[in-house]
């Protein structure tokens, strides 16, 4: 297993609140050596939405653009002060993040693609050719934010055009996975509700769908060699702890800092690796 060079996760909180990354390490001056470039696929992470057709509307939910764009670029600016992954920048130093559709030929130069509030989602035949081979290629996805059974449903269905279930079954990843501890230590699947959600209750709960999405899961598709090539975060809204980080401490120390950041950055850093 390789693991990415990590600043100690304590400081979180420190990196949000505006000191630099590098104070962490005291006088320590450089810093240790970066792992080897070979093993960052395309050299630097790029955050990737994939823009798609919503058939249908789900509370707090904007199809494919929700969450977008401030969760991509918190996010990656997040993964290069907590890690030792390059990203993409702007000729001004700030972030670079894509969209894609399925069927643009771009697709192919992205390792890693998001989606958000699936549980809307129609792929059509050319969408779902292009999808499999994607993945099949190396590619790898993960998708976030769709509440309850309804939502999980149309999108168990809509990858069961992608790959038969039969063939690529849809699992539960086990929290004793590499994925909950290549770079931080994640004890279990973390339920992130939307800020708005949050607002709006007076007795922390998290669960936006009630008694139907009171558990939060984690599931994966494997190809046929055991590479992991789709993560699912169903009943949680991991992103929205990236694109609302700035908008309330309270918000921000429980859920960016706790849960959105440490499972986001082991995503992108095992898929990276893997």
């Amino acid at each position: 297993m390789k693991y990415i060079g990590v600043i100690a996760a304590g400081c979180l909180i420190a990196a949000a609140s505006g000191v630099p990354a590098r104070a962490q390490w005291g006088n320590e001056w450089p810093p240790p050596a970066p792992p080897s470039r070979d093993i960052f696929p395309g050299g630097r992470f790029t955050f990737c939405t994939v823009a798609y057709y919503s058939v249908r509307a789900e509370a707090l939910g904007f199809g494919w653009n929700t969450d977008y764009p401030d969760s991509g670029y918190n996010f990656m600016r997040r993964l290069a002060e907590l890690t030792t992954i390059d990203i993409t920048r702007e000729r001004n130093g700030e972030p670079h993040q894509v969209v894609v559709q399925l069927t643009d030929p771009e697709l192919f130069q992205y390792p890693h693609i998001f989606m958000s509030d699936v549980g809307t989602a129609e792929f059509n035949d050319e969408e779902v050719a292009a999808l499999r081979q994607y993945l099949l290629r190396g590619g790898f996805l993960h998708v976030d934010d769709f509440w309850g059974d309804f939502a999980w449903r149309n999108w168990a269905y809509e990858m069961s055009k992608v790959f038969p279930p039969d063939e690529y079954p849809i699992r539960d990843i086990p929290l004793d996975h590499p994925i909950f501890h290549i770079v931080f230590d994640v004890k279990e699947v973390p339920q992130v509700p939307s800020i708005q959600y949050w607002r709006g209750t007076q007795d922390g709960t998290t669960s936006e769908r009630g008694e139907d999405s009171r558990e939060p899961h984690f599931r994966g598709i494997w190809d046929k060699n055991g590479r992991l090539m789709v993560v699912m975060s169903h009943n949680t809204d991991i992103a929205d702890g990236w694109e609302k980080e700035g908008e309330e401490e309270e918000y921000f120390r429980e859920f960016s800092v706790k849960r959105s950041y440490p499972l986001g950055v082991n995503i992108v850093a095992y898929s990276m690796t893997h």
